[in-house]
């Protein structure tokens, strides 16, 4: 993974809703989102609406007067609100399992447009990025990422065994990380 240095112009950028910048934002943030919280979740739909919170609640804060000021933190600052967004599910999951039981499923009424923005915009990114992959690569990473499709399986798909998968995964997974940081807009510093 390649590091963003966070400056004061991009934070002013995030918070005039530049578009490139927002879309930056989201894509470098929602790969190291998506890392933490896959080790804690199950639920695709659980991840998804943890990630989008915290991406609500970060750029409300970026925007708010007297909010982030420190562009060097905003990495420990989204770390710190996915920490306490993914504690507050885990607090809710715990007080209304049991309730749950018992109350018809009801459907979400609210529309969370930004959260809508951010997913669309994430998932053409991917799509582009994804493209651009030699086939074996892209195939290995939507079996396995996209469409959660069984290790097992996927071992017999390609031919392979669980440790040889472990091996092309790392691949494939290099590869869409170069892709991915060659197609990053506004990217102007990368540290190692």
């Amino acid at each position: 993974m390649e590091f963003y240095s966070f400056d004061e112009p991009y934070l002013q950028r995030l918070r005039n809703h530049d578009f490139e910048t927002e879309q930056h934002f989201v894509a470098y943030f929602s790969q190291l989102i998506l890392i933490k919280l896959r080790s804690r979740l199950y639920s695709s739909s659980a991840i998804d609406d943890i990630r989008q919170e915290t991406f609500v609640r970060v750029l409300k804060a970026v925007r708010a007067e007297g909010g982030v000021r420190n562009p060097q933190g905003l990495g420990g600052f989204v770390n710190s609100v996915c920490n306490n967004v993914l504690q507050e599910f885990y607090r809710s999951s715990a007080r209304t399992e049991s309730a749950d039981e018992f109350l018809p499923e009801q459907a979400d009424r609210t529309i969370n447009l930004e959260g809508e923005l951010v997913t669309k915009q994430t998932r053409e990114r991917v799509s582009q990025v994804l493209a651009r992959l030699p086939e074996k690569d892209r195939r290995l990473l939507k079996a396995m990422f996209i469409e959660e499709t069984d290790k097992d399986q996927i071992c017999r798909e390609f031919g392979v065994d669980r440790d040889y998968l472990r091996v092309l995964l790392h691949r494939a997974k290099q590869s869409f990380r170069t892709a991915y940081g060659q197609a990053a807009p506004g990217r102007t510093h990368v540290e190692y």
